[in-house]
């Protein structure tokens, strides 16, 4: 079921849609969304792992409406799960149309980070 208005939390990242992350056709490319969605999950995770991450799955992405050059992008993200190294994040992209208020979910999706020491090895997430 669609959300009609964003989550009141701040988000995780927002930015703006611009016209060189589109495709010939003029459409904003699906893997820019899906890197500001990785983005904001990883920085989330980070916070919450109080370690660096790295993404180790997308468990989810579904595709509900377009980015248009102008929007502004907002990316919503929280914690569904937390495991002895791994975070499991909902994330939530919504769109909010240029001059006007109204507030779009264009995409979500679930996504698995791992908290790794320096030398990129698993390490326990700070609980």
């Amino acid at each position: 079921m669609e959300n009609p208005s964003p989550p009141e939390e701040e988000p995780a990242l927002r930015t703006i849609a611009m016209p060189e992350d589109t495709n010939a056709e003029g459409d904003i490319f699906g893997g820019w969304l899906l890197s500001q969605m990785d983005l904001s999950g990883a920085s989330v995770a980070t916070r919450r792992a109080d370690a660096r991450v790295v993404t180790v799955g997308i468990e989810s992405m579904t595709f509900h409406k377009p980015v248009f050059v102008g929007d502004e992008l907002s990316c919503y993200a929280s914690v569904r799960k937390l495991g002895r190294t791994s975070l499991t994040v909902d994330i939530e992209a919504w769109v909010r149309r240029s001059r006007r208020d109204e507030f779009i979910l264009v995409t979500e999706g679930l996504f698995t980070y791992v908290a790794v020491d320096d030398d990129r090895n698993p390490r326990p997430v700070n609980g």
